[in-house]
Formats: C-alpha cells, structure tokens, sequence
C-alpha cells in the first residue's frame, strides 16, 4: 500500500460520505437480541479447540463471541438488490453491495440497524496483481548465494542452506533441534492470496502431510486462495517451506488456514472488515498465532485516508479486531510497514494495537532496513515491538523459485514461525506471556527505540525466560539425608548440574551432574530426585542451586538456574569420625553461662574455628583457637545468650569436625 500523510477526516468520517459514490457499505447493528446462540453453549460457533484456548487460559466466553443475529442478516439478504458480503461478529456488522438507493433506505428503517455507511467503490481493475505491485510496496530481488551458508550445522536437525543465516540471527536452529519445529501447532495467515501454493516446491512437504487445514477467500466467498495474489504464498514460504540444502522456513511442520481477506483490484476500508473477519475465523478455528503482512493508512478515495492519529490502538476496524483475537488468547503478528523513508514514515494499522506484535525488518547482520516503518504508535506504544529479517528474506517468488525480498511483509511470518515454535514448547503459558518472553530476549531490551522496538529477539533467551516460569523444585531432609525433587522440560543431550551452598560458606560448589532422561528426542517435562549426604554439615540453611545445561556444544554452551531450594536442618550429622580421631564433648550440658569444649583429634589444629549457632542457624558466638595433637580443654563464656538450645560447630579452619547440641540454662 502507498502511504502517504494527510490530515483528513478521521476513521468514521467516511460513514458521512453520499451513497451515490458507493456500491459496498457497512451495516452496524445495535444488538444481538433474540439470537438463537448462547454463552452456555459455545459448540455452536466455536470450534472445540478455540474452547480449550479459553479454558485453558481462563478465558471467559462472552458476547462478543456470539455470532450476529442470524434473523438480522436474512432480513438485510432479502431487500431487493443487495448481495451480503461479509458478517462479524466482533464488529456486529453486515458488509454489503447494492446500487439500489431505495434499498439502502429499506435496510435504514430495520430497527435493529444502527448505521448505513458506505464503505467502497465498485472494483476497479479487473485483473488481480501480483505481490510486487504498490499496494505492498515490497521489493523482490534475485537470490544471492555468496555469503550464504549451504551446509548443515554440526548437530543440526535442519540443513538450512540459504536460510541459514536469518534464522541464526534470532538462535532459531536452538528451537528446531530440542524438537520444536511447529508440530501440533496452527497459524491462521491473512493477506492477498496464496497463488500456487498447491504446486510449488517450497510447500511439497506441507501439502503431503495435509499441512494447510482450510481456506477461505473473504472477496470472492469461495474456498479457493491459490489464484489470485502471489504476496500471500511469499510469506507463507518463509514460515513452510521445506527444500533441504536451500530453504527451510521457521515452523515447517506448523498446520495452516490460509484466508484471503485483501481485494486486489482496489484498496478501501472494506478490506479492514475483510480482515476482521479472517481474525474471527482464525479464532473460532482453533488457530493460536496469526501472521499477517498487511496494513492500513491510505486508500484509493483519499478522503477515507485515515491519519496518524488514528494510530491509536482503538479506532480501526482493524486493530479492534485484532486486539479482540489477541484478547481470545491468539498471539498476533503484524508487519510494521515500508515507509520508513515516505513522507508518511509511520506504522500502519493494525500494528498499533497494544497487544499486537509489530514487526520491524533488518538483515540478516541484525541492520535496521531504511524503509522499516518508524513508531510509535499516536498514543506512545513502543512500536514496532521487534524486528526480524525483511531485507534480502530468503522466499519463494511468484516464478517458483527462491529468490529474496525486502519488507516487513517477510520480517512478519519470519517472527510468527519462529514464535510459533517457541510456544510449542510451552502450551500452559498464554499468548501474553510468549510476546513478553520475545520483548525480554530481544536485543534491545533495555533501551528500546522507534525503528525496532525491543530489538530482535533470541530464542534462546526467550526459551529460558520461558523455562523458569514453568521448572519448579523442592527438598527435604531425613537422618541427614537431603533429597532434591525438580521438574523442568528437557531432551536427551541436556543435563542438570547441582551445586550447594552450606552455612558458612559464600560460594556454591558443583556436588553432582544429573544426565536427562534417555531417547527424548522431543522437549517434554519431566521429573528427577537427587540425594545429598550431609554427614559432617554442620546444622543450619544448606542452599542448593539447579543449573540446567540447554546447549551442551562446547561453542554455544548455555545453562540456566532454574530454581534454588533452601534446607534448614537442625540435628547434628557429624559420624565422630574423620581424618583419625575426632571428638568433641561439652561438660557440663546443659550448661549455665559457661562450659568446657573438650576438642581431641590425632592431629594438631592451628586455625580452629568454633562457631554457636542458633536453632535457625544462624551465628550467634565465634571463637578462634588452636590445638595440638590430642585433647584439648576450652574454655568458653555463653553468659550473654539467652535461654535455650544452640549449636556448636568446631571446624578445622573451613572443614567442619564434629557439631553437638548445647542446652544453656
């Protein structure tokens, strides 16, 4: 789409427009009542999956998910000369063609319509375009192979050839060999059409597997998308496609519904509806991301252009819809926009939604592109909120051949695929948190910008964010026995290392490394125990801390503290016995405010410690002493502690000898 800044009437204003320009329009209802649907009963418009999303993410079924009033849209159906287009149910609103004026009044008298509105023209070219026309303002260019790399990772469950290097700027190869490639999971695409994708070679593999779950053409109303636009099959590449060697894109084994919602002939508000329409669609399929390489800010009557200020987050027909999949629990990506060197530079809708993720495209070297739209939003969102490659992005073209391209259009569903794998991993946390996880990993976390938002995130980084929410651990302790319980996602080539801490010491040591369950090629969680002997420790807080090893490749090395347990133990768990002879007494015990430590080892002791502690372990008294081989009697003063039971812990310098309760009277 041409961008390009004026300050015309807002969104709306187009509704005062005369009819006569017209021949499609919006019909807004007022209510849904007398509908036949309930709330109690979602069955009946909503796919069972889109019911588990809701469930699972405690999300309630509300009125916006019932459907317009089936009586409402069959009375506007039969006024003589109108054809329905398109219905929504978020927006509760009819789209409709007719040149009949008469018959806009009939629909005007219904007393359950709210507005009459034109909305478009009649379709202008007869022809559709291809993806390369300004609507998207997207730049295809021959591949360029030199810099690229075309063998496979050591390790590497993908042999990414051209692809390599663009997923490698976010660590997405870390995803696809710990087993997250997209299975299991669906990705709703809306955008122009999907012209060939039956036949090309990117989608081979998808098409065998019976990959792409439905279609939907909301401008022709009909099933059939691989006829007309070419910018849609494009992007679907960068997240499908499966050529070994030369292009694999970043949710290979996703499952996909692939919706037309763009009219190639012309651009007016219409396509909005359109688009809202493919988000409820999505939504009440079942999908869980939505990558869409579409945006809104100018069209073909420029008195409907919309303004920057109309970048709100709340006023499109757009981004109301897109907030609404997101507040359905879909995660949504949006493309930031290719102006970033236009008069108009700013982002377009529906990106400006506060819970929308807009994408900013770079190269592969992590490079902002110079025509990457610019943020924020008018009511100061961070926009775009990441960034991923849309210059030079490894695609297939409208020829069948893998070429690149420039434009948020690629740096989208390049994010989309690669968040659709991370959240794979963990389907208990809700879209909300995956976009946060993306937010933190992201390069420019901590000083984000207007050119690519959080920056560009790393999977591996997200993937332990998201690891830490989801890991937990516990312990106990029995006759001096410590025994570690933790849960946490793994596959076979991790592992977990455990470290302690015992009272008195600053730092933690390494005490065991626990391999991860055998033949679990595929992230899962699971479950492990590990025992400590804590003979000869002296009583108070032992802290254990779990580091689980994500990358055990010596170059790209990444472990994580996924939990730290803290055990507080009271008894003495000295055996009397050591390098020797070692043995103390306390005489008398209980004792008043003074006692005899009576310290015997065969050996000579010059920096013994004696450390008091209270039940809790903490240090109450220290004393620094010295012996020689033998007994040795001390003399110690408790008068300044209250009543009641310590501990005493004599140590050679840090290795403790033996610990005895004392009871001071």
């Amino acid at each position: 789409m041409k961008y390009f800044f004026s300050s015309v009437l807002m969104i709306g204003s187009f509704f005062n427009h005369a009819h006569a320009q017209f021949t499609r329009y919006i019909i807004k209802l007022k209510d849904k009542t007398g509908s036949p649907y309930s709330i109690s009963d979602p069955t009946a418009y909503l796919s069972q999956r889109a019911i588990d999303r809701r469930t699972r993410y405690s999300i309630a079924i509300d009125s916006t998910d019932l459907p317009v009033n089936p009586a409402y849209v069959t009375q506007i159906k039969n006024v003589p000369g109108v054809t329905v287009l398109n219905v929504s149910k978020w927006l509760n609103a009819v789209t409709i063609q007719t040149a009949d004026a008469n018959a806009l009044n009939a629909i005007n008298g219904f007393s359950f319509v709210r507005s009459t509105s034109g909305i478009a023209a009649k379709k202008g070219r007869s022809n559709p375009v291809d993806w390369k026309d300004s609507k998207f303002d997207d730049d295809f260019l021959p591949v360029d192979n030199s810099n690229r790399r075309t063998s496979r990772t050591t390790g590497g469950y993908y042999d990414y050839g051209n692809s390599f290097d663009e997923i490698h700027l976010h660590n997405g190869e870390f995803l696809h060999n710990i087993g997250l490639r997209g299975s299991g999971m669906q990705i709703a695409l809306l955008d122009n059409g999907f012209n060939n994708f039956t036949s090309f070679d990117a989608f081979d593999s998808v098409n065998a597997n019976n990959q792409v779950l439905g279609t939907w053409d909301f401008v022709a109303r009909e099933q059939t998308v691989s006829d007309d636009g070419s910018h849609g099959m494009s992007c679907f590449s960068t997240i499908a496609a499966n050529i070994p060697g030369q292009f694999i894109g970043k949710a290979p084994q996703a499952n996909f519904w692939l919706y037309q919602t763009e009219d190639n002939s012309s651009e007016y508000p219409i396509e909005e509806f359109n688009w809202a329409c493919g988000a409820e669609k999505a939504d009440s399929s079942g999908a869980d991301v939505i990558s869409s390489s579409l945006g809104y800010a100018t069209f073909d009557d420029a008195s409907l252009n919309h303004t920057y200020a109309d970048m709100n987050g709340n006023t499109t027909m757009a981004v109301i819809a897109a907030d609404l999949a997101a507040k359905k629990g879909v995660l949504v990506f949006v493309s930031n926009g290719n102006f970033g060197t236009s008069a108009w530079h700013f982002l377009s809708t529906p990106a400006d939604g506060d819970s929308v993720i807009a994408v900013g495209a770079v190269d592969a070297n992590g490079t902002v592109g110079s025509f990457s739209s610019y943020g924020p939003s008018s009511d100061g969102q961070i926009k775009p909120d990441v960034a991923s490659v849309g210059v030079s992005a490894v695609l297939e073209t409208s020829a069948g051949t893998i070429g690149s391209g420039n434009g948020t259009s690629f740096a989208c569903p390049n994010m989309a695929g690669l968040a659709t794998c991370l959240w794979q991993g963990f389907p208990e946390l809700n879209n909300m948190k995956i976009r946060s996880a993306l937010w933190q990993s992201a390069s420019r976390a901590d000083s984000p910008d207007d050119r690519m938002g959080y920056g560009i995130p790393d999977m591996k980084k997200a993937f332990v964010n998201l690891l830490l929410q989801s890991s937990s651990a516990n312990g106990t302790i029995s006759n001096c026995k410590a025994t570690l319980n933790w849960t946490s996602k793994d596959v076979s080539a991790m592992r977990y290392e455990i470290e302690r801490k015992i009272f008195g010491e600053n730092n933690y040591s390494k005490i065991a490394v626990v391999s991860a369950q055998p033949n679990t090629s595929i992230l899962s969680t699971r479950s492990y125990q590990k025992e400590d002997n804590l003979v000869n420790v002296p009583p108070g807080t032992v802290s254990y801390r779990i580091r689980q090893i994500l990358d055990t490749v010596a170059a790209t090395l990444t472990g994580a503290y996924i939990d730290t347990v803290n055990i507080t133990f009271n008894e003495s768990c000295s055996n009397g016995s050591g390098a020797g002879t070692e043995k103390i007494s306390i005489i008398p015990n209980p004792a008043p405010g003074q006692f005899i430590l009576r310290v015997e080892t065969d050996y000579s002791v010059n920096n013994l410690n004696i450390h008091i502690l209270d039940m809790k372990g903490a240090l109450v008294s220290e004393f620094f002493e010295s012996k020689t081989v033998g007994k040795a009697d001390f003399d110690l003063s408790v008068h300044k502690l209250p009543k009641g039971k310590y501990i005493v812990a004599v140590y050679d310098d840090s290795r403790l000898i033996a610990s005895k309760e004392l009871i001071r009277l």
